[in-house]
């Protein structure tokens, strides 16, 4: 039924679905080309629970399978639903997909007056500078754990305006909140999803479960759960602008972590309800595809689900002054989906950047999925690099594998690949990049095990020194390799899980932020507080085109379990000439050959910055076990001697 030809028909180009506002009148647009009948009603209750007044207005069918209603007079707070009669289907009574406010547990729209929930300054909020995703250092972040934790210092717990207390800090005297995401000097903030979703109960937010936010309800929407009050329509949409507003002011982008592949609900869903089987890859016996694992696979083929996808994270930008998005399962998306998403971002502002997740999956042709095999057909789109993320540390899955850090052998070429961020470096070094941008390296994530209980399992015997020593040596890599670095929140101060596999519903327990770890291990923040200050200092590690990358990192002959290069920094634009990084995954120290110069040391052990710790003159370098080395010099270095390939 739903054709091109369908779509030819009646696809709807305007930028006018769901409610025009005025205090002189409100119109309401609903596509439902396939209805026969769309009544609006209209309440003066947010919660479907309580009793109230509501009356009915019959909608008129208008332009390209649209219905259209105006109501007169200043509409302002008015919560509403569409009924809608499609043939062979009971009426239903559905929230506006194009919803810019809800009532309590997001059942019943509302008209809201946008410019009412912006908060003070916001007309001058300004994005922190930034001008290519390789310069990008992203730090994932729940809003209900930065803040959840007794000892955080933090006033409003679990709350979109807790991003806005300064000089928070623990009983231990740490930074926390905001202040610690600043200290830390990561670039972009990926908040896990925080659009409205289904299972949090509002009302007993603090009784609910906790979760992770990857059961979509409605998209276009913040969460309520995370307001000072989830009744009044307008308290979330200002309090979440004010969250983006005081990141801003500290120096920090805010990418939104978005699930357009799946809805909570398959037949009960608001898309269902509207167009039944239109917005969804249905099977001949009137089923849907599962491609998600959440039995709602969204068909982003179709013009209006394309559509609705492009609209949406326009709406977030335009409104919420987003800075970017991760798309969760993106390989069910198809690839001219995300390629309009990517071009309707570079038409409001080329630094917005894209990335998300390109597994292999879906009920869609292979050839169209927007999966890291089709790379090449996604630019300027970032994928998460899983063959990182497991040759480092050891299969996710499995949590008695080891990684290159822990211990497995011959993955020698494997840690080049990430040096390089997997582009085509040589017939020995090559991966489904295009460009060092579309590789987001990671260890760790919300999913799975944290990186310290990873090893913790997989090296049961091992001392916690020899662990932080792994743990360091991950996150170099990462932080020293081309492309984009990713960081976990908490990874900095060796944050634990202990030894949940998905804490989606696990309690605040195990998913907060400790911060009396974060006093516990000083060390380790300070650690990749320099790295990360390194790394934004010093353009050697993040090259933009794949020529710069193959001209100017050369491979050295290293002993097993040991990665050396050097960087030709000056090539771009380095005041670090000549700059020599080693990775030993040994459990031993090893004396390594290397160009005779004089060597400043910045990074070593469980050291890291950009004064020197050392200085070196010599042919030869001891590089402690389980650790990396970091230095550079002046000197001229003749890179043919020491290329191995």
């Amino acid at each position: 039924m739903f054709t091109t030809e369908f779509d030819r028909l009646y696809a709807y180009e305007g930028n006018d679905l769901g409610f025009t506002y005025t205090k002189a009148k409100t119109t309401f647009r609903l596509w439902a080309p396939i209805a026969e009948k769309v009544t609006l009603v209209t309440y003066d209750n947010g919660d479907i629970e309580c009793k109230c007044s509501m009356s009915s207005h019959e909608m008129q069918k208008d332009v390209k399978g649209t219905w259209v209603v105006t109501l007169e007079g200043d509409q302002n707070g008015v919560f509403y639903t569409y009924r809608i009669k499609n043939p062979g289907y009971d009426e239903a009574e559905a929230v506006d997909p194009y919803a810019k406010a809800l009532g309590v547990n997001g059942d019943r729209s509302a008209v809201i007056d946008l410019s009412q929930t912006n908060p003070r300054g916001w007309e001058n909020d300004v994005k922190p500078f930034f001008s290519h995703p390789v310069d990008a250092v992203i730090y994932e972040i729940h809003v209900r754990d930065l803040s959840i934790n007794e000892d955080s210092g933090i006033i409003n717990k679990g709350k979109y305006i807790a991003f806005t207390e300064e000089g928070t800090r623990s009983k231990t005297g740490v930074t926390t909140g905001i202040d610690h995401i600043s200290e830390i000097g990561i670039t972009h903030l990926q908040l896990q999803p925080a659009y409205d979703y289904a299972l949090l109960n509002e009302k007993v937010f603090d009784k609910s479960k906790y979760n992770w936010g990857y059961d979509p309800k409605n998209y276009n929407v913040p969460e309520g759960s995370y307001a000072t009050d989830p009744y009044m329509p307008g308290i979330r949409v200002k309090e979440f602008k004010m969250m983006v507003q005081a990141l801003h002011a500290k120096g920090i982008r805010v990418v939104m972590d978005v699930v357009y592949n799946h809805t909570y609900e398959n037949y009960k869903s608001i898309f269902h309800k509207v167009v039944p089987g239109y917005y969804y890859r249905m099977k001949e016996d009137g089923t849907f595809h599962n491609g998600s694992h959440c039995h709602s696979e969204t068909a982003s083929e179709r013009a209006m689900m394309r559509k609705y996808i492009v609209d949406s994270v326009k709406y977030w930008v335009e409104e919420y002054h987003i800075d970017g998005f991760r798309f969760d399962l993106m390989g069910l998306h198809d690839i001219t989906t995300m390629n309009e998403v990517r071009k309707a971002l570079d038409e409001i502002d080329p630094t917005l950047i894209l990335y998300g997740e390109g597994w292999d999956m879906g009920n869609h042709p292979r050839e169209v999925r927007a999966i890291q095999d089709n790379a090449a057909k996604l630019e300027r789109i970032g994928l998460f690099n899983d063959r990182v993320r497991d040759n480092l540390k050891g299969i996710y899955n499995d949590p008695l594998t080891h990684g290159f850090v822990d211990g497995e052998k011959g993955l020698e070429l494997e840690v080049m690949k990430c040096v390089t961020g997997s582009i085509h470096y040589n017939d020995r070094i090559s991966s489904y990049n295009i460009c060092p941008a579309q590789s987001i390296n990671y260890v760790e994530c919300h999913d799975n095990h944290t990186l310290w209980d990873k090893l913790e399992l997989a090296n049961p015997g091992l001392s916690e020194d020899e662990r932080i020593k792994m743990h360091l040596l991950a996150n170099t890599i990462i932080l020293t390799s081309q492309g984009v670095p990713f960081l976990h929140a908490g990874s900095d101060f060796l944050r634990t899980k202990y030894g949940v596999y998905d804490s989606v519903n696990s309690p605040d327990s195990i998913n907060q932020l400790e911060w009396e770890r974060k006093a516990q291990y000083i060390d380790v923040f300070n650690y990749y507080k320099a790295l990360v200050g390194l790394r934004k200092n010093h353009p050697a590690f993040r090259m933009r085109e794949v020529e710069l990358i193959r001209n100017n990192i050369i491979f050295t002959n290293m002993p097993e379990n040991v990665v050396g290069y050097v960087i030709n920094g000056a090539a771009n634009n380095d005041n670090w000439k000549n700059i020599f990084v080693v990775y030993n995954a040994n459990n031993e120290d090893k004396t390594l050959e290397i160009p005779y110069a004089s060597w400043n040391i910045v990074v070593k052990g469980k050291k890291a910055g950009e004064d020197a710790l050392e200085t070196l003159t010599d042919s030869k370098i001891t590089v402690p076990a389980l650790s990396a080395i970091v230095m550079h010099t002046e000197n001229k270095i003749d890179y043919d001697s020491i290329r191995i390939f």
